[in-house]
């Protein structure tokens, strides 16, 4: 395998997850944490299940076809797959105007620098790293560095907060409770979006697709999960050891509060970094695959990709600048980001059983189970979810 390739699908492995670690999966993380205490471990375990699956499954139907998302929705229907780029992109860009503060709030931990000046200097770094003159290869880098620095961290609060160890793994496997709304978030911040998107998109750019790059883009879909499963546990034991020392977490920021308790004042510096470290390589993984999902339409995006990545991180900055979070964009948002999941795995799973398609491949029977259980949970709980928010 070239070195270049080798190169990418590393990349891939830590856009994929560090597009999956951003602020709300901190947040969140913590949240369910102190909720659940110990039992959250199940959640987790469960969750990076239900995330191999999808992931799996969309890796390798997009690699082995060689269509990205958007076009193989439309060589089954369409239109599809204007649809499902519509939906990609609008979820992508509210959610990085949430990204772009977060990056705010990290430089503002770090520094003490305004929330809105420190975003702005963040979306000047991620185009900077759009502008090099091997964007791809930066790319790679950079995502891999942070997503290992934010990992580092996390364990060393983690270890700091001296949780309890032997509960967490016991419920891990034998839960005081379970809780399914906990299990179908955990799923929708990590492969939901354009997040299950965005190592396969990276894959095909750098090349590495058809039949007989099966077995390394396999491993790289699970490695990714891995990656965000090593994270998401890091936190949950770093928060663990803080609620189970009776800790009351402010609710405003439950996991600077986390870090601060757990190891001082070099904690919560510490979680400066973590925060800017999750934002800006979600902001860099929501711009490249919202793009990702348009340039196939049309010859002059793809001609231009660049100067469409630098609008949408820009845009995304001057909205946080001057309106802040838009509460309503986000929610609406979200709802539509749940949609994507279900109705993207679906598209992937028809495709998967079509030969004009995937010509000699067949795909394994277990994957297919595996993800059709995906579309039918996702699909029944974002259901559940519009209709709430529309009789809210």
């Amino acid at each position: 395998m070239k070195k270049q390739q080798a190169s990418a699908i590393g990349g891939a492995v830590f856009l994929m997850a560090t597009s999956a670690i951003g602020p709300g999966f901190i947040t969140q993380t913590t949240v369910f944490t102190q909720q659940l205490a110990a039992a959250f471990g199940f959640v987790i375990l469960v969750s990076i299940l239900l995330d191999i699956g999808a992931q799996l499954n969309i890796w390798r139907v997009l690699t082995v076809t060689e269509y990205r998302a958007q076009d193989l929705s439309n060589r089954l229907l369409p239109g599809l797959g204007y649809m499902l780029a519509a939906l990609v992109v609008l979820g992508g860009l509210a959610f990085n105007i949430a990204n772009i503060g977060g990056c705010g709030l990290g430089v503002n931990v770090l520094s003490g620098m305004p929330v809105t000046y420190g975003a702005i200097l963040s979306g000047v770094i991620a185009l900077v790293i759009f502008w090099m003159k091997e964007a791809g290869k930066m790319m790679d880098h950079f995502t891999r560095w942070l997503g290992v620095l934010m990992i580092l961290l996390t364990l060393y609060v983690a270890i700091s907060s001296a949780p309890p160890v032997g509960d967490a793994l016991k419920q891990t496997f034998m839960p005081s409770v379970i809780n399914a709304h906990s299990i179908i978030t955990l799923v929708g911040g990590t492969v939901g979006g354009y997040i299950s998107f965005a190592g396969a998109h990276r894959l095909l750019d750098a090349g590495v697709s058809g039949p007989q790059s099966l077995p390394v883009v396999s491993k790289a879909a699970v490695s990714g999960i891995l990656i965000t499963g090593v994270m998401r546990t890091s936190l949950f034991l770093a928060a663990l050891g803080v609620v189970s020392a009776g800790v009351v977490l402010n609710k405003e920021n439950p996991a600077a509060d986390v870090f601060r308790v757990a190891a001082g004042e070099v904690g919560y510096r510490f979680f400066g970094v973590v925060l800017w470290s999750a934002a800006i390589t979600s902001v860099v993984g929501a711009a490249y695959t919202s793009v990702s999902f348009l340039k196939t339409f049309h010859p002059f995006i793809a001609k231009n990709e660049k100067w469409f990545i630098t609008f949408f991180i820009i845009f995304s900055t001057i909205v946080f600048a001057v309106v802040g979070n838009p509460v309503k964009l986000l929610v609406t948002a979200g709802a539509l980001n749940g949609l994507i999941l279900p109705v993207a795995l679906a598209v992937i799973l028809i495709a998967a059983s079509r030969k004009s398609l995937t010509g000699s491949y067949r795909h394994p029977v277990w994957m297919q189970i595996a993800g059709w259980t995906v579309v039918l949970v996702m699909g029944w709980l974002s259901g559940i979810t519009i209709i709430n928010w529309l009789s809210a």
